[in-house]
């Protein structure tokens, strides 16, 4: 099963522009995305979707194959898809552009449930919540999971509600944004029309369960931090200090 990861980037956040270019411990943070995927031995190939020629400048420099896209994508997942169309893989594996702290383990995790359940079509990767103003913070997407470990709704809102005992006692998950498709869903994807909850909670995998899709979810033992704001910048070039994955790139 050929297997590819791309990584969508803009330069027009409206909570942070310019956000992949910004630099954390000497590299921008798109290039610490890249160099920390592309360690992961289940890929064959790791791509870098923009439609800015800023980031394509400064990705070929650290020899990052680009693919440009449309400057008109609302969903990290669309332009992924008009990448991954230019590319024959059956596996595409979709790592969020604001997520520094990635690692190739977590690839791994992702992409193995597809070798093992040929039905699978979507997975994300989920982690325990352990601070509680991760859980009320709306750039953290939290979710709820069945009991099969299949995403029932996911929100920028603290669900599921605190019980009598508190944070503490409360089993709360959050999306990392580590979400590899099928190509044939991927591209179903594109063609479903959005969804209510997808534009109000500005979350991509609402659209697929909105529509009646399955979600699967799987823990990682590897805690993240995105960056969506100048001081989530801050707090990841802190926690990367010691990351022992900055030696290797």
């Amino acid at each position: 099963m050929k297997t590819i990861a791309i990584i969508p980037a803009r330069m027009g956040s409206s909570r942070f522009p310019g956000k992949p270019l910004a630099t954390i411990l000497g590299r921008t943070m798109i290039e610490h995305i890249y160099k920390r995927v592309t360690m992961s031995s289940l890929l064959e190939a790791t791509y870098i979707a923009t439609c800015d020629n800023e980031i394509k400048q400064a990705a070929e420099n650290f020899g990052a194959p680009v693919i440009m896209t449309s400057s008109t994508h609302e969903r990290a997942s669309d332009r992924v898809a008009e990448a991954a169309a230019k590319i024959d893989a059956e596996l595409i594996v979709m790592v969020q552009g604001d997520e520094p702290m990635t690692h190739p383990k977590m690839i791994d995790t992702a992409v193995i449930p597809f070798e093992e359940d040929q039905e699978l079509n979507c997975v994300n990767l989920v982690k325990r919540i352990n601070d509680e103003s991760d859980f009320q913070n709306p750039n953290t997407i939290k979710v709820i999971m069945n009991c099969y470990g299949d995403a029932l709704y996911m929100s920028r809102q603290p669900i599921p509600t605190l019980n009598k005992l508190g944070f503490d006692h409360t089993l709360a998950y959050k999306q990392v944004c580590i979400i590899p498709f099928r190509r044939e869903t991927l591209f179903k994807y594109t063609r479903l029309p959005p969804t209510p909850l997808e534009q109000f909670e500005s979350i991509d995998m609402l659209r697929l369960l909105e529509h009646g899709y399955h979600v699967k979810m799987i823990k990682t033992e590897f805690d993240t931090q995105a960056v969506d704001t100048v001081a989530d910048l801050a707090r990841v070039a802190k926690l990367m200090e010691s990351d022992p994955l900055l030696s290797s790139y």
